[in-house]
């Protein structure tokens, strides 16, 4: 899933419910990220190398655990995200206002600007992921976020002298996509060279619960930004954002070891070599499955519901804004459940059950065009319930992820499996704006929501149901030498 994460406590996971909760689920305890998600991993250390700390020692900057709130290291790049996930908010619902209300974009055109704004993780998401696993992931981040601050400042710059096309914004929005696969596979991967492996699940919930409440509060202030600036001006604010966090991660220490030269092989190589990973291991591929299938259909409805809540439901932006921060609330809601989730059902059974929760919910959305009275409580419902369950699901494998992928192949396996996962998204959005010019928004949106019940299969019908924990990086060793 292309989705959200986690947190406890209301705003961040409570160490002793995590503990609570690994103990109960014999396996893992999560909080964590997306777009992404984390690691709760708080008895099975990862082995020392580079870019980890070993196992009972404090890595510089970091406090003992349970004291992040301490760490001025950790608090000051935590700082830097919690804006510019905030910021981020803005210019997701600023861009396709501007693109829908302002510059007039037909179906097919948003389909064209969403896949230019996911292309890159199909285009250079696996070579990404070898070039990264060699440099500093930090910096990286901090490139990004310079070329992303730029690429997003042209945009009310071209509407103040007139000429803002919307094949600039296609333009900008590959550029975007270029630096935010660059960001993202080094973001998934930066936490264990910042807070020591004990403390990886705490400093991952505090991440990714302020990406939730960004989630919940960003959209109504965007709608309201907007309302006051304009959409073009509006995304200056987040241009911003992305300069602090860029400050924010320039003033962050972190005990990551760059790979000794003799490590690097060619480049072909490296990359099969996080393809040949992900795909050998036999849980993981199923998650692969099901995460592609339902990002592929979940993109044919995504990219047209700008269209389909400004123009066929007749919603202001405002409106836009208010359900989608409602929404968010079931994916922090869905953070603070995801450890008492795992603790009751298991680690291993949360995944089928998500997947079975953000696949059938997804039938709202046509069904909200049928009933236009009661659109906007479906609406709302419908992203609610996706959003708790996306997190529930996320939280869970990408934890599963970081547990056993030994740390020189991060950076690969994180980009191997965007690629797939991801990489469906631009031929998806191509799909979605020629089937809503040829067959219209609402008939699209019916063929995307049936599609998606299918993606739940590869791990409801896997071994999953049989298991209460996934495994971990030993047993998964064991289990691929058989």
């Amino acid at each position: 899933m292309s989705q959200s994460l986690p947190g406890d406590d209301a705003v961040e996971v409570d160490a002793d419910d995590l503990a609570e909760a690994r103990a109960e689920a014999s396996g893992v305890s999560v909080a964590a990220r997306a777009d992404a998600a984390a690691d709760a991993d708080v008895a099975d250390e990862p082995p020392a190398g580079p870019g980890t700390a070993p196992s009972g020692t404090s890595a510089p900057g970091t406090a003992p655990k349970g004291s992040l709130w301490r760490d001025r290291n950790f608090l000051t790049m935590w700082g830097g995200q919690t804006l510019a996930q905030f910021g981020a908010q803005i210019s997701e619902l600023a861009v396709p206002v501007l693109a829908v209300l302002l510059l007039d974009a037909s179906e097919f055109e948003v389909g064209v600007l969403t896949a230019a704004n996911v292309a890159a993780f199909l285009i250079v998401g696996l070579p990404a992921g070898a070039w990264i696993d060699r440099m500093r992931k930090r910096h990286v981040m901090i490139a990004a976020d310079a070329v992303r601050a730029l690429a997003l400042a042209t945009v009310p710059v071209l509407w103040a002298m007139g000429v803002l096309q919307i094949w600039h914004l296609v333009a900008v929005a590959l550029v975007l996509g270029v630096a935010t696969v660059f960001f993202d596979v080094s973001y998934q991967s930066i936490i264990p060279s910042l807070v020591r492996p004990a403390q990886i699940g705490e400093a991952n919930g505090k991440l990714q619960s302020t990406y939730e409440l960004a989630n919940i509060a960003g959209p109504g202030f965007a709608g309201w930004l907007i309302g006051v600036l304009s959409a073009p001006f509006a995304m200056l604010a987040t241009s911003g954002t992305y300069i602090v966090s860029a400050i924010a991660l320039a003033l962050t220490r972190d005990h990551e070891e760059r790979r000794p030269r003799e490590d690097h092989g060619p480049l072909l190589r490296e990359i099969w070599e996080g393809l040949h990973f992900v795909f050998t291991e036999k849980l993981l591929r199923r998650i692969v499955g099901t995460t592609g299938v339902s990002n592929f259909f979940s993109t044919m409805s995504w990219t047209l519901i700008p269209i389909f809540l400004l123009r066929e439901l007749g919603f202001s932006p405002t409106s836009m804004g208010v359900i989608l921060s409602l929404g968010a609330v079931g994916g922090l809601l869905g953070a603070i459940a995801t450890p008492r989730i795992i603790a009751r059902i298991g680690e291993a059974r949360a995944i089928p059950v998500s997947a079975l929760g953000f696949s059938v919910i997804a039938l709202l959305l046509p069904v909200a065009a049928a009933v236009p009275a009661v659109a906007f409580p479906l609406m709302v419902a419908q992203f609610f319930v996706s959003s708790f369950t996306v997190l529930l699901y996320n939280i869970t494998q990408v934890t599963f992820r970081q547990r056993i992928t030994p740390p020189r192949l991060l950076g690969r396996m994180n980009a191997s499996v965007r690629f797939v996962v991801w990489g469906v998204m631009p031929i998806s959005a191509l799909l979605a704006g020629g089937l809503g010019t040829w067959l219209g928004v609402v008939p699209t949106m019916w063929i995307a929501a049936v599609g998606q019940l299918f993606s739940a299969a590869f791990v409801v019908l896997g071994p999953f149901w049989t298991m209460r924990e996934l495994p971990d990086a030993h047993t998964n060793a064991a289990s691929s030498a058989d």
